[in-house]
């Protein structure tokens, strides 16, 4: 039997964070009720002119320069024609022939190995606004507050082989749109959204099969499993005797297949023609340089730094970097005098467990840098255990106290008191007098036992090394 590989480009939209749109001051807050940010420009009345967002075309040459692309000396916008009925002016403001960037690639981590995903283009275009088909049988209505939002569309090149490769790709461009500040990257509001081109062909072949391309895919979980259906359905239609049709297809999260929707058009079928309201960009060399000049630290360069300054593990500084918020977060312990791999322990396990149980980024926490730093003093002054800490964490969540005040306030202070553990610890033996009997003869594994009593007994205040130093010598 013929085995079949897949071959897929990805197309992602990018909206951009303008406070105004492409062509208009119209707001693009997300939110409001229906065609409340409208005006003639973006709901296309005649005689009206566009007039460029100079902010959208930096936000996508800052993108550009991030994923290693060639920014264009001249780029120029074309009308996309089409008729649906939430674009009001029968054709879309975008680019054809000369966009903004062309080139570059994006690194993905791919067992073990990193892979080059290419890039064909990255351009910048108006959003069309949104059909609302709910709220009546027989009609539909049309919100125009998106139309001429500014979009970013990065176009892959086929380089991708796997459902999880798309997935690790789009997760890799919405962690580098979202540090360098030019979108949010919220998937369930839109903000970033996902086209697959998919198609097989047998193993071993350079000619590419038939595409079809999959939309409705706004999370990472749908985007795994619509490729993966799509895959496996054109495999078996190929292998049963039949043909692809090339064609758009939606993905039905519900049903988890992918349902036709229309026949795939081709370039020419929009007659693409140069805007004639909108000149051609040329770029001043010096206005790209000062861009490349401000832009952030990306987070491959920030993970990398993280391994060779602080020496943390390459999982470890991975997850430290993926957010910016998360990573400068970190930084900022490490400068306030926290131990770079401490810090890392405490944000990787207890800190991510509690952002997650509500959903929010470490800078909406109560939780400052300084506080950790504050809490690790007192571990490292012995004023509290590593075990007491965690309750003293959890509250400091909670509550947004220091964790001084919190250990004062319910009594946390370790006991560092060699003769008050003694008496405690001659009390313990004592009763467990055939248990050390049994220490002494080899049983190595009940100093454990011991150990848990004395922390039980104390609340878990005690010293865990000075416990451990007093019962090796009194067991011998």
């Amino acid at each position: 039997m013929i085995q079949y590989e897949a071959v897929i480009g990805l197309e992602i939209h990018a909206q951009l964070l303008t406070d105004t749109k492409i062509f208009c001051g119209c707001s693009t807050g997300f939110g409001s009720e229906p065609n409340t940010q409208t005006c003639p420009v973006c709901t296309g009345m005649p005689g009206v002119l566009p007039v460029m967002n100079r902010k959208a075309v930096e936000y996508v040459v800052r993108t550009g320069l991030a994923l290693n692309c060639d920014i264009s000396s001249l780029s120029r916008f074309a009308r996309k024609n089409y008729f649906y009925p939430d674009l009001p002016k029968g054709y879309q403001i975008s680019q054809f022939e000369f966009p903004l960037c062309e080139g570059g690639h994006v690194e993905i981590n791919g067992n073990g190995t990193i892979k080059k995903i290419g890039l064909t283009r990255i351009h910048l275009e108006e959003d069309a606004g949104k059909n609302i088909h709910e709220g009546s049988a027989n009609s539909s209505f049309v919100d125009l507050n998106r139309a001429g939002v500014p979009l970013m569309e990065i176009v892959s090149e086929p380089d991708i082989s796997t459902a999880k490769e798309a997935v690790d790709f789009v997760k890799k461009l919405r962690t580098t749109v979202r540090y360098i500040d030019v979108c949010d990257g919220n998937m369930e509001q839109g903000s970033l959204r996902c086209d697959a081109n998919v198609s097989v062909r047998p193993e071993g072949a350079e000619e590419f099969g038939v595409k079809t391309e999959i939309k409705n895919m706004n999370s990472f979980r749908f985007i795994e499993k619509a490729l993966d259906y799509e895959i496996k359905r054109q495999i078996k239609v190929l292998q049963e005797g039949g043909r692809i049709v090339q064609e758009t297809r939606l993905w039905n999260a519900e049903k988890g297949i992918t349902e036709s929707m229309r026949s795939k058009e081709e370039a020419h079928d929009y007659r693409y023609f140069p805007d004639p309201d909108l000149v051609p960009i040329e770029f001043d060399v010096s206005w790209t340089d000062g861009i490349r000049a401000n832009m952030t630290e990306l987070p491959d360069v920030k993970k990398e730094r993280f391994m060779n300054e602080w020496d943390i593990a390459e999982q470890d500084a991975e997850l430290l970097a993926s957010e910016r918020s998360t990573a400068e977060w970190f930084e900022e312990t490490v400068k306030m005098g926290g131990d770079p791999k401490s810090a890392c322990n405490w944000m990787k396990g207890d800190f991510m467990k509690l952002l997650n149980e509500e959903n929010i980024q470490i800078d909406e926490s109560r939780i400052k840098p300084r506080d950790l730093v504050d809490m690790l003093a007192l571990i490292d002054k012995g004023t509290i255990s590593g075990k007491i800490a965690k309750t003293v964490f959890e509250e400091m969540y909670k509550t947004g106290k220091k964790a001084g005040i919190i250990v004062e306030e319910k009594g946390l202070v370790q006991i560092s008191d060699a003769s008050g553990l003694e008496s405690i610890i001659d009390d313990l033996l004592a009763k467990n007098a055939d248990a050390v009997n049994k220490f002494k003869a080899g049983e190595n594994k009940l100093m454990g036992f011991f150990v848990g009593q004395v922390m039980k007994e104390t609340k878990g205040k005690a010293n865990p090394g000075m416990v451990n130093e007093l019962l090796r010598k009194k067991l011998g």
